[in-house]
């Protein structure tokens, strides 16, 4: 079961938010630096996204949006279903960052990476994430503006105009300037990367400091913690379920189910990260904790089901290739290779 290193750097950097949080003007500077870090994370999200790659994959057009309502439909119907796990399961804070889950878009690089591995429709895998993303830096806060509205900590009104100058505005200008730097972007995509998941362990550096100042993990405990785990494990293999066997329901061939499943089943830690930390504000800690542990959890889930789907396609050409060169007994060989 493979653990992202990624995400031990981000418990690591919740762990030193918990033993050096930033106070006074050192949580001003971090707050600053972590907005510009958020502006500067979506001007390259902006910078990478093929306009005319993203324009060529709507010829796909079913399956995009049967991704898109996996995403932006199913998780969030399932996240207000669970409101009736509070108390019982689940504290108020804790669901409401359960809830700010299912909003969130679905990945990009795992979703391609298990389509390959499983393989699957790449090409609609890449289509399917990169929609995915652009349609929730508009969708997600504006849903997230109807079903939390003002309980959703230091959710407001004004969030909206956070998300436009924070995120869209940075966003637009990277599809405007991509036709200078898309080469140099392309050219240092490994340095770039390194930037994304600095400026990420900065806005979870930043998010988590604010908590504890506010001393908002007196609300978490390890009962609390195992009934998040279980209703996220529950969610997660509904959504596996639902995607492979609705895209068999809905006519598509094995590849397009592939790609459905995983680009419709995940969560982007990537772009809910920013967003919780634009909506949400002090109360970004508890917020994104249900996104951190889901991350991890499809990772690991998602890594088993994808080399499974090889093996069994593989097991299949096996089979076939057997059959073919061992014809059933008292049949003329030559008709069993017609």
């Amino acid at each position: 079961m493979p653990i992202d290193p990624y995400i031990v750097l981000l418990l690591g950097t919740v762990g030193l938010a918990a033993l050096l949080p930033a106070q006074g003007a050192a949580a001003d500077v971090a707050s600053g630096a972590s907005t510009a870090a958020i502006a500067f994370l979506f001007f390259l999200y902006g910078a990478r996204l093929s306009t005319r790659e993203a324009l060529d994959g709507l010829r796909h057009w079913r399956l995009h949006v049967t991704v898109l309502a996996c995403t932006f439909v199913l998780f969030p119907v399932f996240g207000l279903a669970a409101r009736g796990l509070v108390p019982v399961l689940l504290t108020q804070p804790l669901y409401q960052g359960l809830l700010f889950l299912t909003l969130v878009p679905s990945t990009i690089q795992s979703s391609i990476a298990f389509t390959s591995i499983a393989r699957g429709n790449v090409p609609a895998a890449i289509c399917a994430g990169s929609f995915s993303s652009l349609v929730g830096i508009v969708v997600t806060p504006l849903l997230a503006a109807g079903l939390l509205g003002g309980s959703g900590g230091g959710f407001s009104a004004d969030s909206l105009v956070k998300i436009v100058l924070q995120l869209l505005v940075p966003f637009l200008a990277g599809q405007v300037l991509r036709r200078w730097i898309g080469g140099f972007v392309a050219r240092h995509k490994k340095v770039l990367g390194l930037v994304d998941r600095g400026s990420i362990l900065l806005v979870v550096y930043t998010a988590f400091s604010e908590g504890m100042n506010q001393g908002i993990w007196h609300q978490v405990s390890p009962v609390r913690l195992a009934g998040l785990l279980a209703v996220e494990a529950v969610l997660l293999a509904v959504m596996l379920l639902l995607t492979w066997y609705g895209g068999k329901g809905l006519g598509f061939n094995r590849e397009d189910r592939i790609a459905i499943q995983f680009a419709g089943s995940k969560k982007s830690l990537a772009s809910g990260l920013p967003m919780a930390s634009v909506l949400f504000g002090a109360h970004a800690s508890l917020a994104v904790l249900p996104l951190m542990l889901f991350h991890q959890m499809q990772l690991m889930v998602c890594a088993v089901i994808a080399k499974r789907r090889s093996h069994d396609l593989e097991e299949t050409a096996g089979s076939a290739g057997e059959s073919a060169a061992h014809p059933v007994q008292g049949q003329p060989h030559n008709r069993v290779l017609r």
